[in-house]
């Protein structure tokens, strides 16, 4: 590799780690980063373990891996967002070192860099180490667990053996079972292809097996008490729920084929990621799907390929996702590291004519096309301080302009612009735009208004469970009153009920007695709407949420003094 080619990867994966890190301090816009983090902080304040709680109900929906990597960091530097995020990015970093690892092991250095800059540099990975849920863990697991059992396929090791058992269990305790699909599938699919049918059977792999059984353990025993222990308790409207059963069973698979507690009426297309991943893996998604279709083409001619493990498990678990009825955007992240791979050498291989044109043509669109959409953003958005935006302009048209001057390798060049376009969203999208939603969020100012000193002695409720936001933003735990038990709540502590927009048209179509201690603005999307970035239309999509006090004799009264 070129010395000169070495320093534009380097500045590139510094400029990238640092866009990725940008929004770490952001105000949560959307619902589960909110409830992740409230349950965290929820282990912190009980000073447990093992047991999952939101609104000081019991919660069953995740495995727990991710909320004790949360809850440690809490630990260690308090309850804030950044501190919720830290490890989340911590094993995104994690996820460029195993991308590197395989690809180098498999394909070289260059390919190596050059897998490590399209994982960093997809659109939805940009946009999901800011909107933090569980897959930054899964990007790094997955990969790991298949690296080392690559490692352990060509040589018995017990360090590998170890490392291959603890990263699966960890990916198991993160999502659930069906991260195996992923784990398995890419040895299984190296074995088949490679005609090492054989190998299928060795003790290596049934050891590796009872291992993840025992490093998974602490999820079972944390659902055993929780749960198993308590058939009295209601569960998604009914007893005897095991979590033990949800977790092998209902917590993913049940999900994806809509027959669990946890289930959607549509099931929505079978082509959802073939169309979403045109963003979601922008702007490298065009050469993927050619990858896809190349390497499919090479196998069934006979043709040997560098390795099988990334094309098994990463296109293996795709097909599940849509094959599911939950689908979502950012649940293809945990296998980005594996399409960053199989696409990587499409980069750095020699292609043919016809191939060098495809290649080129279809960078050029995500190149032209990013930078437009961002302009268009900022020019309807109107932020009050463009610093920002122009920071972001100089710093990318300076890195493409170096380029422009530096690199003599066309195929190189066209790479070094393809990374700028989409560094230039995300910079755009983690300091600008994420933090012109933000304000608009009532969830936070409410939490913010009922965290001042005279609310102290208060208790605070919410109507629904999804207001997650407003519930981590309070300094103190908030309970939960069904919105239709409303009418018949009754308390002698002075108490302020947390109502959205939808709640409060609830609560005046059946007459419920109660004041409005205060409004505040609200978007109540999660999705940006177009109106919403239109300065001009961005009150029309606004709305509003309340605290509230019931009337009943004996408490209401005296919140509304506090107040005063």
């Amino acid at each position: 590799m070129k010395d000169t080619n070495k320093i534009f990867y380097l500045l590139l994966f510094v400029v990238a780690l640092a866009v990725n890190f940008a929004g770490i301090n952001v105000n949560f816009f959307t619902d589960d980063p909110g409830l992740y983090a409230t349950i965290a902080k929820t282990l912190l304040y009980k000073k447990d373990f093992f047991e999952l709680y939101t609104y000081n109900q019991d919660w069953l929906d995740k495995p727990h891996f991710p909320f004790w990597m949360v809850l440690a960091s809490f630990k260690l530097f308090g309850v804030s967002v950044w501190a919720y995020r830290l490890p989340a990015l911590l094993f995104f970093t994690l996820s460029l070192v195993y991308t590197w690892l395989l690809a180098r092991r498999y394909y070289g250095w260059q390919v190596a860099f050059t897998a490590v800059m399209i994982l960093m540099t997809a659109v939805e990975v940009l946009l999901s180490n800011t909107d933090t849920r569980a897959e930054p863990y899964l990007m790094a697991l997955i990969p790991g667990a298949i690296y080392h059992i690559a490692k352990l396929n060509e040589r018995y090791s017990w360090g590998q053996l170890l490392m291959a058992a603890l990263l699966t269990a960890c990916a198991i305790m993160t999502k659930g079972i069906f991260v195996v699909i992923a784990i398995y599938g890419a040895l299984l699919g190296q074995l088949i292809f490679q005609k090492q049918f054989k190998q299928v059977f060795k003790l290596k792999w049934l050891a590796l097996g009872v291992l993840t059984i025992v490093f998974v353990l602490p999820e079972l025993y944390a659902l055993y008490t929780q749960f198993d222990l308590h058939p009295e308790k209601t569960v998604f409207g009914r007893h005897n729920v095991s979590g033990i059963k949800w977790f092998l069973w209902d917590s993913q698979f049940g999900r994806f084929i809509n027959s669990g507690p946890i289930s959607r009426e549509d099931t929505g297309s079978k082509f959802f990621y073939l169309h979403t991943l045109l963003w979601a893996f922008a702007p490298w998604c065009l050469v993927f799907y050619y990858a896809v279709f190349k390497n499919i083409k090479q196998i069934f001619r006979g043709e040997k390929l560098a390795e099988y493990y990334t094309a098994c498990g990463g296109l293996l678990l795709l097909v599940l996702f849509s094959l599911s009825g939950f689908q979502l955007p950012f649940y293809t992240n945990s296998v980005f590291p594996l399409f960053a791979i199989f696409t990587a050498p499409f980069y750095v291989n020699q292609l043919s004519k016809l191939e060098e044109k495809f290649r080129t043509i279809s960078q050029w669109v995500f190149i032209i096309l990013l930078p437009i959409v961002v302009a268009i953003l900022n020019y309807f958005l109107r932020p009050a301080n463009y610093l920002l935006f122009w920071v972001d302009v100089v710093l990318f048209g300076l890195i493409i302009f170096a380029a422009i001057i530096r690199i003599r390798q066309a195929h190189f060049r066209l790479f070094v612009f393809s990374c700028a376009a989409a560094l230039f969203v995300g910079f755009y999208l983690n300091t600008v735009l994420f933090n012109q939603i933000t304000p608009y969020k009532g969830e936070i100012a409410a939490a913010q208004y009922i965290n001042q000193k005279q609310f102290d002695s208060v208790h605070i409720y919410s109507v629904k469970f999804e207001n997650n936001n407003f519930q981590f933003y309070c300094k103190r735990p908030v309970d939960f009153v069904p919105i239709d038990k409303f009418d018949q709540f009754t308390s002698t502590e002075a108490s302020v009920f947390y109502v959205n927009g939808r709640s409060m048209d609830t609560l005046v179509k059946r007459r419920a007695k109660f004041t409005i201690l205060k409004s505040f603005i609200n978007y109540p999307q999660e999705n940006i709407m177009p109106r919403f970035i239109n300065k001009t239309t961005r009150h029309d999509v606004l709305n509003h949420v309340f605290l509230i006090t019931r009337l009943v004799a004996g408490h209401s009264n005296s919140v509304m003094s506090l107040k005063n």
